[in-house]
């Protein structure tokens, strides 16, 4: 059992979003939970793309509960969330096979978005994973969170969806708060070019102003410690994208 009996009243959902796979989102949701936990916070980390399971699959482990438990209210949060091995913080994982997100009936979405919400008070920071697309599940709980991040890359396809992550999220909580991730840069000097881009979009055509939440380069341990299935922080804690991730978390305090 995790140590979530902690009371935090005053904690935060931090949702990660991308609009698009491939752009490196939930890696990057355990390594900012893991340098989140390693900066004396305490740290769940929730998979809210509940068919694929990617979290549990990355860091290489079965764990026995997982969300599908507590959305049938068999048990809390806390009494499903594990600590993976060797990390300072907890995760609560969906489970392959029991459906998309949006394939779950509104009742049970309610819920599910009770739960994220409700965790606030038993862990400072909850990291959610948000699963792709743009469909009312993902917005509904990007709108729920006190900090938006959108993960983006270089590629045109990445920018277009970031943009309308960011462009639904400034319709559907106007004053919400969202920072732009740029993932996978060849330097710093790139990444802030395609920040720039998305930062230029965003104030020109919606008038809002986003602010930039750290540049991840490109960085070859991401890929080993994906094969290895270990968070980044743990395998290669001095490697460029850790250092990076690191700058986030920081950020983010």
């Amino acid at each position: 059992m995790s140590q979530g009996s902690v009371v935090h009243p005053s904690g935060r959902m931090i949702v990660v979003a991308s609009g698009k796979g491939g752009v490196g989102k939930t890696w990057f949701s355990i390594s900012l939970a893991q340098a989140l936990a390693q900066a004396g916070r305490h740290v769940l980390l929730a998979d809210a793309d509940l068919g694929l399971a990617n979290i549990d699959v990355q860091l290489g482990i079965k764990p026995e509960r997982d969300l599908v438990a507590v959305l049938a209210g068999k048990m809390t949060a806390a009494e499903a969330a594990t600590r993976p091995p060797g990390t300072a913080f907890d995760i609560l994982v969906g489970h392959s096979g029991s459906g998309a997100l949006a394939s779950l009936s509104t009742a049970t979405f309610d819920v599910f978005l009770g739960v994220l919400m409700a965790a606030r008070q038993q862990w400072q920071d909850v990291v959610v994973d948000l699963g792709a697309g743009l469909d009312l599940p993902q917005r509904r709980l990007a709108a729920a969170a006190d900090i938006l991040l959108v993960v983006a890359n270089e590629e045109p396809t990445s920018l277009t969806d970031a943009y309308a992550v960011i462009k639904l999220h400034g319709l559907d909580k106007p004053r919400g708060v969202s920072r732009i991730v740029v993932n996978m840069a060849q330097d710093r000097a790139s990444g802030q070019r395609t920040y720039e881009a998305l930062r230029r979009a965003a104030s020109l055509f919606l008038k809002r102003d986003v602010p930039l939440a750290g540049i991840i380069r490109r960085d070859g341990k991401v890929r080993e410690a994906i094969r290895q299935q270990v968070p980044l922080l743990t395998g290669f804690p001095t490697s460029a994208a850790a250092l990076d991730v690191e700058g986030v978390a920081k950020a983010l305090l």
